[in-house]
């Protein structure tokens, strides 16, 4: 057989271009994707985790300065950019200490400043699997054990819901802002069917879309109606009462002085544990409100919602399985890793109603068996982490007693730090406390409130340049506050002592200085 010069070259170039992808794959292989490579970074890590879960000193936040930790970081970064650098050891240890010691220390006695928690060290290590295994889980094929147990923790949670098995649907998305976003989004296109493919501008009539939240709503819901395309101008604002919930005498006024503003309320959002300071609305009388005036009701559980897995707390939801859908952050009082968000809908069919596409390559024409358990068409994200496997692993190995018993240990222990309070002369509680979200103030009796106005937002940040307890601040009626969130079971009445002896102390130090 006769060979043209061309022939030969072309072989040529082939056999090169193999050899050169061989020996690219080659060394990938043996530098990065290697098996044993991923047993000793590993080991590396887990001894670093390991030490610091043991360390059960009480420290706050080590406050870095930004740009000195830019140069930090950019100092452990390779210099080696033509090739593929070998592991530095040392360089991975000391990465791994840069990221715990500037992060929130969120195991230790010290952390009292947010919802998030140390999570159950075995929670974190299904998440490290989840990223090694790489199954998104918004279509079955993608991630089948995900979604099969999706559906299994829907069943097991609504135990406490009450709902009609069969006729609900739970779905995970990242977080309860793109929760009450999603559910949101399903109320709209749900009394305004209309405005998914015409947009507001299809409404007829001369009613505006309208939502209706309280005072103290968490700001992802502005935010959400924003979005929308409603408009902020279109929030309508429930009055709270002294317990920091929506009033319920004064709901119906309300919405009445909206329509006469030319408003159409369409949703009503009510919260169970909100931010600021932990308040549960009153869910079964706003429920028969929403009811008489055709109002879809939606729950902001983010904080709250886990007190449903609770005997002696589960009371504080009372009314939930009258909501029409609500969120709840597991990776919140379920002390998992973030994120973890479920987000319920009373009625299934009206969960696929947040949105309305078609989609060749993701989306089948014609249901079967697999399909059936897709969750994509309810959420948002295509790619979505199996975000439910962290919360079924630890429910299936141990129960709900795990989380039960945690959540009541914190809330309990939220009510002797208030009965503490109530006897400190110099301090003032601000609220009773519903779950483990306390407010008070610092007011010694040198302090002349009117010298100085952000005293405890002082007291706050210098708590926190300190390191040894990290809290937070919020504005209660106007006036900052001091604000804890009991997240770590590991504290206890004295380390909340150990917190007010630190307050008095710096904010008899920010006085002194101030006179000087």
């Amino acid at each position: 057989m006769y060979l043209s010069s061309t022939d030969f070259i072309g072989i040529s170039l082939d056999s090169f271009d193999q050899e050169l992808n061989t020996e690219k794959r080659t060394e990938l292989e043996r530098d990065v994707f290697a098996p044993k490579l991923f047993r000793k970074n590993a080991e590396i890590v887990i001894s670093k985790l390991e030490k610091y879960l043991a360390d059960s000193s009480i420290r706050g936040l080590a406050l870095t300065n930004p740009y000195e930790l830019l140069q930090a970081a950019k100092d452990l970064m390779t210099e080696e950019h033509e090739c593929i650098a070998s592991l530095d050891e040392e360089k991975l240890g000391e990465i791994i200490d840069l990221y715990i010691k500037t992060g929130i220390q969120v195991h230790s006695p010290g952390y009292m400043g947010r919802q998030f928690s140390g999570v159950i060290p075995l929670a974190g290590v299904i998440d490290f699997i989840s990223s090694i295994v790489n199954q998104p889980s918004s279509f079955y094929e993608a991630g089948q054990l995900p979604n099969v147990v999706e559906r299994i923790m829907a069943d097991e949670l609504n135990r406490f819901i009450g709902w009609e098995p069969e006729r609900f649907a739970m779905v995970t998305t990242s977080g309860a802002t793109l929760g009450n976003l999603t559910a949101l989004l399903a109320a709209r296109n749900d009394k305004f069917p209309q405005i998914w493919s015409e947009g507001i501008s299809g409404v007829e009539g001369q009613y505006r879309p309208a939502i209706a939240i309280s005072e103290d709503a968490h700001y992802s819901v502005c935010r959400a109606v924003g979005i929308l395309g409603i408009g902020e101008k279109q929030i309508v604002r429930l009055p709270i009462n002294r317990e920091k919930q929506i009033c319920i005498e004064k709901v119906r006024p309300t919405l009445l002085a909206a329509e006469e503003r030319g408003l159409k309320v369409f949703c009503l959002v009510a919260s169970a544990g909100t931010t600021s300071v932990g308040a549960f609305d009153q869910i079964e009388e706003l429920a028969e409100i929403a009811k008489e005036k055709n109002l879809w009701l939606h729950i902001d559980g983010a904080h709250g919602a886990s007190l449903l897995v609770c005997d002696q707390l589960r009371y504080k939801l009372k009314g939930i399985e009258k909501a029409d859908s609500f969120v709840w952050d597991a990776h919140k009082m379920m002390f998992l890793p973030a994120v973890c968000t479920l987000l319920f809908y009373k009625n299934k069919e009206k969960s696929y109603g947040a949105f309305r596409q078609n989609a060749s390559y993701v989306f089948e024409k014609e249901p079967d068996l697999y399909t059936e358990f897709d969750s994509a068409q309810q959420n948002f994200e295509c790619t979505k982490r199996p975000l439910i496997m962290n919360l079924w692993v630890l429910w299936a190995l141990y129960g709900k007693a795990l989380f039960a018993d945690k959540i009541e240990y914190l809330c309990q222990l939220t009510e002797q730090a208030y009965r503490i309070l109530k006897d400190e002369p110099d301090f003032q509680t601000l609220h009773q406390p519903e779950a483990n979200i306390l407010c008070f103030r610092y007011l010694p009796s040198n302090l002349y409130e009117r010298e100085f106005p952000d005293f405890q937002v002082a007291i706050r940040n210098r708590l926190r340049e300190a390191g040894k307890f990290f809290i937070s601040k919020v504005d209660i009626d106007g006036i900052g506050a001091l604000r804890v969130v009991f997240m770590n079971h590991q504290i206890d009445t004295d380390h909340f002592r150990m917190l007010l002896s630190e307050i008095r102390k710096t904010g008899q130090e920010l006085l002194t200085k101030q006179k000087i």
